[in-house]
């Protein structure tokens, strides 16, 4: 592509604001980078599993995007109504915008009237409102049976519901009642993150084992009866509850669905490295996409690949436009789980990795609960103060490097 061209990115999550970002960076003033989000905040989503405990405000979880981005992006804040990678074209409100290249981070939809009875009875944390509300509801919990649930496959975050269940049962034992109170996971997976194999799963497992909570797993959940406060699962079967949190459905973004880029499920699928899709130019990056492994299993949606998407993505469009060399996404992720008391454990590997995905769970200890802190303030914070908590990070994460006996 010659001098003087227009990328577009769509969405302003994780990877959307950094394709952004990166790009302006990269990138010479002569070319536009313009993103198009919906909302006039950026969510920390990492955070709401915090917020839904009482550890956090909701206020430390949101910043204004536009202030979060690179002088020179341009900003539209609009619903994005249709792409056509064909004519080059998005639609965002009223406005339509030819594109030299694209980048969909369009991420995925929660949809809990998906799941019959859901928006009942369930407390959805994976939402700014929703986390709030379940954390007013632990507050007020006089003991019961807490139970947390996956409602639907595919969702963002896979370590989400164990975690959740993990911060639940600390909180119960801080206000004192977990004495009267049992906590319970239900999911339709054969065992907690299948995607990062048995060894992974087991060491999860055996976290909630030692807090004494059930873990239920195969167990696809067909609907929830608000007015008996009773999961019924897909065999008939039913388990009673007093407080619900439960993953809501996911799908693809309507606007998604509807495009020429979507493949049977609604999803995106993308070359694995550049995360090109089948229109030259076109790349979509996090959770809209789907991604193959090679043991049959799709790429986790999580916010870190997400990110090592959008600047894999970013200098493959820079190269293109005669700004340094392109870079291809190698598949490593981490993630905390967050135990409660100030302690987390620590995941990372190769999900590239041939016949598996090689994942390595770390010691659980306070380090690691301080390094989630200080990523969260290195995200949401501003100049020196990011540089000064990514480098506390880096150099914590090094100090650290116990390995779990798995």
């Amino acid at each position: 592509m010659a001098a003087g061209k227009t990328v577009v990115v769509l969405g302003g999550g994780v990877g959307g604001l950094t394709a952004a970002n990166t790009l302006r960076e990269l990138l010479g003033p002569e070319h536009r980078i313009i993103l198009v989000e919906r909302r006039p905040g950026h969510l920390f989503a990492p955070s709401l599993l915090w917020l839904m405990v009482g550890d956090r405000r909701r206020e430390q979880l949101t910043r204004d995007l536009a202030g979060m981005l690179r002088r020179g992006v341009e900003l539209v804040q609009a619903e994005v109504a249709a792409i056509d990678p064909e004519r080059r074209i998005v639609v965002a409100g009223d406005r339509e915008l030819a594109y030299d290249a694209l980048v969909v981070a369009l991420g995925a939809e929660l949809a809990p009237a998906a799941m019959p009875g859901y928006t009942d009875i369930a407390h959805n944390f994976f939402d700014l409102d929703g986390a709030a509300r379940l954390a007013d509801a632990l507050a007020a919990f006089p003991g019961g049976r807490v139970v947390v649930a996956v409602s639907a496959l595919p969702y963002k975050c896979p370590a989400a519901p164990y975690e959740a269940a993990l911060l639940i049962e600390a909180a119960l034992r801080r206000r004192g009642v977990r004495d009267r109170s049992e906590v319970a996971v239900f999911t339709p997976e054969p065992q907690p993150m299948p995607v990062a194999g048995p060894v992974l799963g087991g060491a999860v497992t055996q976290l909630l084992a030692d807090r004494r909570i059930a873990l239920h797993t195969s167990r696809p959940l067909a609907t929830i009866d608000a007015a008996r406060r009773e999961l019924v699962f897909g065999d008939g079967t039913r388990e009673p509850f007093d407080l619900l949190a439960a993953v809501p459905p996911h799908r693809a973004p309507e606007v998604v669905r509807r495009s020429p880029l979507a493949n049977e499920s609604g999803w995106i699928p993308v070359d694995p490295r550049t995360l090109r899709t089948r229109y030259a130019d076109t790349y979509a990056i996090g959770d809209v996409t789907t991604i193959t492994l090679a043991n049959g299993k799709p790429l986790p949606r999580a916010g870190v690949f997400a990110h090592g998407e959008a600047i894999a993505v970013a200098h493959q469009i820079a190269s293109s436009l005669g700004s340094g060399k392109p870079r291809t996404f190698d598949g490593k992720g981490y993630c905390w789980v967050e135990l409660g008391g100030g302690r987390a454990a620590f995941a990372e590997g190769d999900f590239y990795a041939t016949p598996a995905p090689a994942i390595r769970l770390r010691t659980p200890n306070v380090m690691w609960h301080v390094g989630k802190v200080l990523f969260e303030r290195s995200w949401m914070g501003r100049g020196l103060e990011r540089i000064i908590a990514t480098a506390a990070l880096r150099s914590g994460a090094k100090a650290m490097r116990i390995e779990a006996p798995l």
